[in-house]
């Protein structure tokens, strides 16, 4: 404390904290450095939350705040509180995921996204902070999915920058997300009792002077006294109710950016303005009607189409709540008595006991009872599961009948419940182009009115002063351009959620615009149009092993695959019977090789034994590819040792498809690694276009290239397995089954969760609903637009009428998307 602060005068103002506001004791000698200023406290408190706001880099905070926060000693926001925490690792395990050596990607939920232009403005300005490499914003779910580099920036700092232009962030999960809805809900309500009230009073102040028209009967001061009575009841309206209008146009004034709320705003505020003046000079025109009435009707309008919206979203955060806070653990299996557990708590190897009714709370596989399954919330299967001992059970599916012991398999995010949310997140933070052009032409268009309002203004003023005003404000409210906003993305997520439904996972943005583009169809065979579960059906030996014998060797080479060949070959030989294998290696789409007691053997396609070998193929060849199937040949010791034959059986299902897309003109192709005879014979089955055998990995992508030569061509990739990876990723838009590979379920665009290809062929009928819907409201968007405007340029809207097209508008293409909620599942 220095001798100039005791020598104050006592009446000199006391000095403010720069922190909270209140007054800083004479004896106080707290102080914080704040942009280079030693800033005085009040108290230690507010000395210690200074300091942490500059320690945290969140100096941003006192830049762009604009009041003192209430009450003033809670000078920090909950949230800004909570910044200095998300830098934590341990705090970011549920909502931030690592996507390279120092790459993080952060799901985000944001708060204060009211039109198409704030999710612009945010997009950005988070792109531009130092080290964030990737921003994407779902206008219809307000959720955001942000990449950055640590090393040069920290998610705190992402998220003051969020704040710093009037927004907020937090880590997403469905229970803050509701609390939000909820609290946007309640807000909305009072804004709109106030204005509903405010032009209540106001039409019943307006009424007298509408009746005595130019008559004269209403006399100077009672018409004064009108005007100031309805001054008074519609300042609560303009500086309550459309408060939020004016704070967000002045940000994006501030920000240089047009967002939908400046021409609202300046609608509504040159109405007042001239309408107060207009009372205060006692001469002129008032319009405190129509501005309470475009307020109301405009928040009647944002408040429904709010609701609709939530709704829209609501199924898809959903499987958020699935799982159940507590299960019941039995610590001493085969022992019944259970203990209650938070789900969280869980870890691999615990036995639950899940009663009927009750819902799996982790996946697993099932050690004792017999019951049945609810899975449609996962798979979209309507029909129940049976479960006994040894069936895997999925966390968030529901036990119908009896009690399942189930041992715990997998918790947490690495459950598939788990798996299918991330997807679904990225599918809603992706932006399809569709929705990125809407967003573009959003933009241009508020340039455009502002510029056509500002020129009829002037116009009338010449004409008709007195119609200047109401012309002017009408024009710049009929056309605001929320409905164009809208079209796009609220039809995208009601589709995506209605997909989900139906066991048709949607993981990326793009993918159902694609989707309802497709004209080619291109499948993989095993696991994909058959059941993927092929079953030995013959083994040929070929020299002097006999048939277990060349069954264990085959068994020991695939135990470490996945692929469904694989699985057949181990289920023909007991595993204890199995010889020792070093030096395992396989060749995707090929085969596989080992060392069995030094002596290498080769597993696979017949050509890529017979390239080992060194030797042509074995003359029997033929015969046993003749009988159906598939032939995997077996070979070693420079010689070749067996063949084995497997047939697998074409999905129920695969034709109704097949017959489903030829009758729409769609062709089809099958691509497997089998013989050529075998691909032929699946296509022939099932009435598809044409087939092609013995393709590798690296050939199916080939072929997939070459049918993208053709500029029109769109071409859908369907597949299960890790070798159809690369495929997958070069066709237009990939399927991948969701009972297949992890790899192949993560490069898909689309996953099947059912498995049922029935599922797919509804899939593509909504994408095409979905795109005719999204046609529909930018056609009526524009319509709608294009005709308003020369209406309210010549007069015949006024400012309430506009507010209630403009309302209309928007709400009419949120319904018109929620059209596509009907009939979501598979049968």
């Amino acid at each position: 404390m220095t001798s100039s602060e005791t020598a104050l005068p006592a009446s000199a103002p006391a000095e403010e904290c720069y922190h909270c506001g209140l007054p800083v004791p004479s004896q106080s000698s707290h102080h914080v450095a704040i942009d280079g200023v030693e800033r005085r406290m009040c108290c230690v408190g507010c000395e210690a939350v200074a300091r942490s706001i500059v320690d945290n880099g969140l100096t941003d905070y006192y830049r762009h705040r604009d009041a003192m926060p209430e009450p003033q000693k809670e000078a920090l926001p909950a949230e800004l509180q909570e910044l200095g925490l998300f830098d934590h690792p341990d705090f970011q395990k549920s909502f931030v995921e690592p996507v390279g050596e120092h790459e993080r990607e952060a799901s985000l939920i944001l708060e204060g996204i009211t039109c198409a232009a704030c999710v612009w403005l945010n997009e950005q300005h988070v792109s531009r902070q130092p080290g964030v490499s990737r921003v994407d914003i779902n206008y219809a779910t307000r959720r955001a999915r942000v990449r950055w580099d640590e090393r040069r920036t920290r998610l705190s700092e992402i998220l003051a920058a969020i704040q710093a232009i009037g927004y907020r962030a937090y880590p997403y999960d469905a229970e803050r997300s509701e609390q939000i809805a909820q609290r946007e809900r309640r807000s909305m309500l009072w804004r709109l009792f106030v204005a509903g009230f405010g032009m209540m009073q106001v039409m019943m102040y307006a009424f007298p002077a509408y009746l005595a028209g130019d008559g004269g009967d209403l006399t100077p001061d009672i018409e004064l006294l009108m005007r100031w009575a309805s001054l008074v009841l519609t300042l609560p309206v303009v500086l309550y109710s459309a408060a939020p209008f004016f704070r967000r146009a002045w940000r994006d004034v501030r920000l240089r950016r047009l967002g939908m709320d400046v021409p609202v705003a300046l609608g509504v505020g040159s109405a007042f303005g001239a309408s107060v003046w207009a009372t205060l000079t006692a001469g002129g025109e008032v319009y405190f009607d129509s501005v309470t009435m475009f307020v109301f009707f405009l928040l009647c309008g944002r408040y429904l189409e709010m609701v609709a919206r939530q709704k829209a979203v609501r199924g898809v955060e959903e499987l958020g709540k699935v799982l159940p806070a507590f299960a019941e653990r039995l610590p001493d299996w085969p022992s019944l008595t259970g203990e209650r557990v938070p789900v969280s708590q869980l870890v691999v190897g615990d036995v639950l006991r899940v009663r009927p009714g009750e819902v799996v709370p982790a996946d697993g596989a099932v050690i004792d009872g017999r019951s049945d399954a609810n899975e449609a919330l996962l798979t979209g299967e309507s029909l129940p599961v049976p479960k006994s001992v040894g069936s895997d059970v999925t966390g968030g599916s529901i036990n119908i009948s009896s009690p399942l012991a189930i041992r715990v398999e997998q918790t947490g995010d690495s459950t598939r419940l788990a798996a299918i949310r991330r997807l679904m997140e990225r599918a809603a933070s992706e932006k399809p182009a569709i929705a990125r052009q809407s967003d573009k032409v959003a933009v241009v268009f508020i340039v455009a009115l502002l510029v056509l309002a500002c020129i009829t203004g002037v116009v009338w003023y010449f004409v008709d002063p007195s119609r200047a005003l109401w012309v002017f404000v009408s024009v710049l409210v009929v056309a605001c351009p929320c409905a164009l906003s809208l079209a796009t993305p609220v039809a995208l997520t009601v589709a995506t959620d209605a997909l989900a439904r139906m066991g048709v996972l949607v993981t990326r943005g793009h993918a159902i615009e694609t989707l309802a583009n497709a004209n080619h169809f291109v499948f993989d065979k095993t696991g994909t149009l058959t059941l993927g579960r092929p079953t030995l059906e013959e083994t040929l030996p070929l020299g002097d092993l006999d048939v277990p014998q060349l069954q264990a060797i085959a068994c020991a080479l695939e135990q470490s695959s996945e692929h469904p060949v694989a699985r057949a070959l181990r289920r023909s030989s007991d595993d204890a019977d199995l010889p020792a294998v070093r030096n395992l290696a396989s060749e995707t789409g090929q085969g596989v090789t080992g060392l069995v007691d030094d002596e290498p053997y080769w597993l696979g396609r017949p050509d890529f034994v017979a390239a080992h070998l060194g030797c042509g193929l074995p003359a029997r060849l033929d015969e046993l590819s003749g009988r159906g199937g598939s032939v995997v040949a077996l070979g070693g010791q420079g010689r070749w040792l067996g063949l084995f034959r497997l047939a697998d059986v074409p999905r129920p299902e695969a034709g109704q498809l097949s017959a489903k897309l030829a009758a729409e003109g769609v062709r089809t192709t099958v691509l497997s690694g089998d013989a050529q005879s075998v691909a032929d014979s699946v296509a022939v089955r099932l009435g598809l276009g044409d087939a092609h055998g013995g393709m590798t990995p690296q050939g199916k992508r080939d072929f997939i290239t070459g049918l993208q030569h053709d500029p029109s061509a769109v071409v859908v990739m369907v597949g299960d397995g890790v070798n159809d990876a690369p495929v997958l990723a070069q066709a237009h838009v990939s399927v991948a089954m969701g009972g297949g590979t992890e790899l192949a379920r993560n490069q898909g665009d689309i996953v099947l969760l059912s498995e049922n290809l029935a599922g797919l062929g509804r899939g593509v009928d909504l994408a095409r609903r979905t795109l005719t819907v999204i046609r529909q409201n930018l056609w009526w968007s524009f319509a709608y637009n294009f005709t308003s405007i020369p209406l309210a340029m010549a007069g015949l809207v006024t400012p309430w009428m506009a507010g209630i097209g403009m309302a209309g508008s928007s709400l009419l293409v949120v319904l018109n998307a929620l059209r596509l909620q009907g009939n979501r599942r598979v049968n």
